[in-house]
């Protein structure tokens, strides 16, 4: 495993098809998923696993396994990766935990590091998180790692209508 970040707690690593089995048990928790409007299936999880994967040969950076550094369980993903924002493609930090690890402060920690990552490392100037309006844990993370809201926008998923927050945060501000 290509070992990308290292917090006190955390490592995040690029996943392979052997972080499957953990990922699966992630992606189709309903509890996990319900801000992509349910649990995933077995076709789904693959998709999801083989789109990080290719994000990671096209731009170099994608979403990571999670991983405890005592353990080394998985605990989920945190990462970049460029989503479609007012008709262009911005740096999104994103971040998915398995239930039995929220609320311990892991998104936040590896959140940060992920900031950190984008500005110190890929150079990006600004970085977004593009959140669920009914996601009042992941936006307190965004918040958290210094981002502020500065839009709302409606995303299509599954057919369901989505509203969004954008949250953003500058280097150097």
């Amino acid at each position: 495993m290509d070992l990308i970040l290292e917090t006190a707690r955390l490592q995040l690593h690029e996943m392979t098809f052997s972080d499957m089995e953990a990922l699966s048990l992630i992606l189709k928790d309903e509890k996990v998923m319900y801000a992509y409007n349910g649990a995933f299936n077995d076709e789904e999880t693959l998709a999801w696993m083989e789109k990080q994967l290719r994000r990671y040969k096209e731009f170099g950076f994608g979403l990571w396994g999670l991983f405890l550094k005592d353990s080394q369980e998985m605990i989920g993903q945190c990462g970049i990766t460029m989503q479609e924002y007012k008709s262009a493609q911005v740096p999104e930090i994103g971040y998915l935990l398995a239930y039995k690890h929220w609320h311990k402060g892991y998104a936040t920690e590896a959140a940060i590091a992920c900031r950190e990552y984008g500005f110190n490392t890929l150079h990006f100037d600004t970085l977004y998180s593009i959140i669920r309006d009914t996601n009042t844990a992941s936006r307190q993370v965004a918040i958290r790692n210094g981002m502020k809201p500065v839009d709302t926008i409606i995303k299509y998923y599954r057919g369901v209508e989505m509203p969004h927050l954008v949250y953003r945060v500058r280097k150097n501000c």
